[in-house]
Order: C-alpha cells, then structure tokens, then sequence
C-alpha cells in the first residue's frame, strides 16, 4: 500500500493514489509505503528515481551500516520502531527512510501506530511541518511519545501485580499468573530501552550530519533529553520488575516449603508407632502372640496411638503446625 502525503496551508494532508498517474501528478513530501508491491515499487523507482530496499535488506542490515549516503546523493537510514499487539507481544519493526529530492520515502511491513499519531497530528496542527526532514523528526518525536505511553502502562501492569503479590494469601496458580505477567512487562521494558537506544542514534546521526536548520536542531536536541529521561524510568522498572520476580519466586517456595513441612513433620511423628510395632513383633514368643498375653494387641494400639499423638501436641505448643 502506498500512501502519498503534500503539504497544504501548513498541513500534512493525504492524496489518494490509485494509478500511476495519480502519484505522477502529487507534489509530495512524504512517501510512505506499507508492504508495498512490485508494481508500486516499480512506480517510486521510475517517477523519482528511487530503488526501494527489499524486505530482506531492511531486515538484515548490520547496525553499525544503518546510515548512509548513497552514491547518487540519497541519504538511506533504518530505525526501529516499537508495535504493540493486543493478541500478542511486542516487537520492533525496522523501517527503512530514504531522503531523496527532498522527499521523505519510507518502507515497511506493518501499518505502525507512530506513523497514524503523526499523519493525525498534522492535519489538526497547521504549521508544524515544513518539510520533508520535519516529517522525519516529528516521527522521532512522535517515536519517543509512544514509548513514553508503553512505559506508562508498564507501571499499571506492574501495581496489579504487586497487589496480587502481597495479598495475604498467594497460591501457586496466583504465581504462575504473576510470573507470566512479569516475563510480559519485563520483555516490552526491555523492547522499549532497544527502540529508544536506536531512535537516540538516528537523531544523533542527522545532528552530526548537520542536515538540519536551527530550529530543526533545537528540535533534535530535545528529542534527545525526552529520551535519556526515559532511561531513567526503564532502568527503575527492572529493578521493580527483578523485585516482583523474587518476591513471586519467595513466595512459591514458602508455599513448597509448607508441604515439605508437612512431610517432615508426619514422618516425625509416626517414627515412634513404627518403633514400638516393631519391638512388639519380635518380643512376643509363639506365632500368635494375643495368645500369650490377651491385652498385647490392644495395650500396643494404644501405646501406638499415644505416641503419634504425642509429637502432634508438642509441634502445635510449639507453633510449627501453623
């Protein structure tokens, strides 16, 4: 799908564009292509003169080659940028930019929520967008929004289980609920940290590059703090998160440690029935020993129940059975 974007009075407005024609006849400043076809790559690559980079390519990019400068002048960059799925966890999709006849291409697989917050944002805010490299950096900005809400909702998931964790009773169903959740978060914070981290080097690379104006600069330059103060909100989940963790994996072990208890202590205390049928089998002369002595049987009994009743009453005065 390919989407076309001009600029009028100061909005980013969207053009249709079903024929090649039609894309021939808009002035755009941004040219963004979601899983694009052959024959809408091969519309780009004719009308502008841009070879869109394959799935594969985009993908299998080395980090350290991720900007660069093309030999005919086009700047290229990959960027990650974070997606969060309600059916499922999140991921990162890599999103390939080409800066080209001052023309922001970009390529990618999936329809990104970042992408709609900006073609939403600039059409109710007249005058924020100049051109293409504004574009590029309300993206970033944008970029650093969407992670700001994740981790938001981060903490939210986060207080629900911790209230789950310190209730007064915590099964092990309870558990194994908490643990799933945590691996959850924990998984997305760390998805985020990544997003952020490369974002911080794209921004860096166009200030380097000094491809911006001044007001462009300054922007970059505060995209840059909204950034590093989310790393100080990644970095104080993990702790939270690794504080969960342990007290989940506590917890689930106490609740072994109360079966375990109960084992010991039932064989504790049935080791002194055991001892006394034992001596009272091989003491006894003849083969039916309630022949020798009426009362061996039930004097044995008795003795057998006592002395496993004993060792309960002394570990309950003790407070061990609780």
């Amino acid at each position: 799908m390919i989407n076309v974007f001009v600029l009028q009075n100061g909005r980013l407005n969207q053009v249709p564009i079903d024929t090649r024609e039609d894309l021939e006849k808009a002035e755009p400043v941004w040219v963004d292509l979601t899983d694009p076809t052959d024959e809408e790559r091969a519309w780009v690559r004719n009308i502008y003169g841009v070879i869109l980079p394959g799935e594969d390519e985009v993908k299998d990019i080395e980090a350290s080659a991720r900007y660069y400068e093309a030999e005919n002048g086009d700047l290229h960059l990959r960027t990650d940028f974070l997606l969060e799925e309600e059916d499922g966890p999140s991921r990162i999709v890599t999103v390939a930019f080409i800066l080209a006849r001052k023309i922001l291409f970009s390529v990618h697989t999936d329809d990104l929520p970042v992408f709609r917050l900006v073609r939403m944002r600039a059409r109710s805010r007249p005058g924020s967008i100049a051109d293409y490299m504004d574009v590029l950096l309300d993206l970033y900005a944008t970029d650093a929004e969407y992670s700001a809400d994740a981790l938001e909702g981060i903490y939210q998931q986060l207080e629900e289980v911790s209230g789950r964790v310190l209730q007064e009773t915590f099964t092990d169903q309870d558990a194994a609920a908490a643990l799933n959740a945590i691996a959850h978060e924990e998984d997305l914070n760390g998805r985020i940290r990544r997003n952020m981290m490369d974002t911080r080097r794209a921004v860096s690379f166009l200030m380097r590059g000094r491809l911006l104006n001044s007001e462009q600069f300054e922007e970059a330059r505060q995209i840059l703090r909204d950034i590093e103060s989310l790393d100080g909100h990644t970095s104080f989940l993990f702790d939270k998160i690794n504080f969960l963790m342990d007290a989940t994996v506590g917890f689930i072990n106490i609740n072994q440690n109360k079966i375990i208890k109960i084992f010991s202590v039932a064989s504790v205390a049935f080791l002194p029935p055991t001892l006394i049928a034992s001596i009272y089998g091989m003491n006894f002369k003849g083969w039916f020993p309630e022949l020798e002595w009426s009362m061996g049987y039930p004097f044995a009994l008795g003795l057998m129940v006592t002395s496993a009743i004993a060792p309960f009453l002394y570990f309950r005065h003790r407070g061990w059975l609780k």
